[in-house]
């Protein structure tokens, strides 16, 4: 029983350290490593994601060290080659990690604001060249008719479903917005039924544990529509999946599109919500004057 928890235990730091970021990686090594990889793990430090733009020679012309130092410094690391390092690098920048999206000599780069722009009208464009009118009017209809509709969001992601349960909210009361303080998902996931909606956002870094979440939402049997960049999670039969493209010239994720989704949703909504709609945004405007409150 004793050597067989060892074992254990040796292989979860094993795969702790295999799934580690790249960064991760470089500085748990930094004792190990002498002058020369020191210099050229503060370069990487620095700018970790041009890791994967340059090649073994490239890095070590800008860091001012011999190839045989590059080859050292990624086994010590603990890869098996350069282009394994690299692909690592690769699989951070996809997974959202800002630091690896960030490009040394960026403050001075001229013309940033038309290129934000120009890449912004280009999310919506081939977002919604993929969405449906139909979709969002049959999600409109089902939310208006559920139970309960759940706005299941984490990390940056909880600020769209914050966004779009308020603003649905005002002709849909029965809107629970998930996780909420000092819950857990599990206790929320527990109470959605099957004549429920849920609409879960998948943005980029989420939860690991999102396929596990997201399984167990399903199983309540909801409609369950999600939102989602590249966490397509294609092996869950969710009712609607809107993918939303979120490239951006910078460091940071452009998530223009998915807030021109949530504005649509939310007024599709509060069009499809007819009279007892405009009876609920009545009583809140009279309440509102009541209290002077805007």
């Amino acid at each position: 029983m004793r050597f067989a928890l060892i074992a254990e235990k040796r292989a979860s730091l094993m795969q702790k350290k295999h799934t580690a970021l790249f960064t991760t990686r470089v500085r748990d090594a930094l004792p190990t490593l002498h002058p020369s990889e020191k210099r050229l793990a503060e370069l990487v430090l620095n700018f970790p994601g041009e890791l994967a733009s340059y090649s073994a020679t490239e890095l070590a012309r800008l860091a001012n060290v011999s190839n045989a130092t590059v080859t050292r410094f990624v086994r010590k690391v603990g890869y098996t080659n350069f282009e394994e390092a690299r692909q690592h690098v690769r699989d951070n920048k996809q997974a959202g990690a800002s630091l690896f999206r960030v490009a040394p000599g960026t403050p001075g780069k001229k013309d940033f604001i038309a290129a934000h722009v120009l890449q912004a009208h280009s999310d919506i464009e081939q977002t919604f060249h993929m969405i449906a009118e139909a979709e969002i009017d049959a999600l409109a209809r089902q939310i208006i008719a559920s139970r309960r509709v759940w706005l299941l969001g984490t990390r940056r992601s909880a600020n769209f479903a914050q966004y779009l349960g308020l603003q649905m909210f005002q002709v849909i009361p029965q809107i629970t917005i998930i996780p909420s303080n000092n819950e857990t998902l599990g206790e929320a996931i527990s109470a959605i039924s099957s004549k429920d909606c849920v609409i879960a956002f998948g943005l980029r870094r989420s939860l690991s544990s999102l396929p596990q979440v997201m399984g167990q939402v399903v199983k309540s049997g909801a409609s369950v529509a999600y939102v989602h960049d590249t966490n397509a999670l294609p092996e869950l039969p969710f009712t609607w999946r809107f993918a939303c493209e979120t490239a951006s010239p910078g460091p940071l994720f452009n998530h223009v599109a998915v807030l021109t989704l949530c504005h649509i949703i939310a007024t599709r909504v509060i069009e499809h919500s007819g009279v007892a709609g405009r009876h609920r945004m009545r009583a809140i405007e009279a309440i509102h004057g009541d209290l002077d409150e805007v």
